[in-house]
């Protein structure tokens, strides 16, 4: 049974994700021919304030762009 986990940023609309959960989903399916009913997909959000790369925040990432959310990371 695989299962899937993803951590991305909160902000996305609630069929960003549901298309992400079938996304993952079918590629599960496509590359280790998994049954469908076997696929498990998590999807964690987490505050852009609690996420870092290199020491900057996503939010602080956001304000140094001109406060365009990056879409670019999680």
């Amino acid at each position: 049974m695989p299962i899937i986990d993803v951590t991305i940023t909160e902000g996305r609309a609630p069929e960003a994700i549901r298309s992400l959960i079938h996304e993952l989903t079918a590629a599960a399916v496509r590359a280790i021919d998994a049954p469908p009913t076997s696929v498990r997909v998590i999807v964690r959000e987490v505050p852009p304030t609690h996420f870092a790369a290199a020491d900057v925040t996503i939010a602080e990432r956001t304000a140094v762009s001109g406060g365009a959310p990056d879409r670019s990371g999680p």
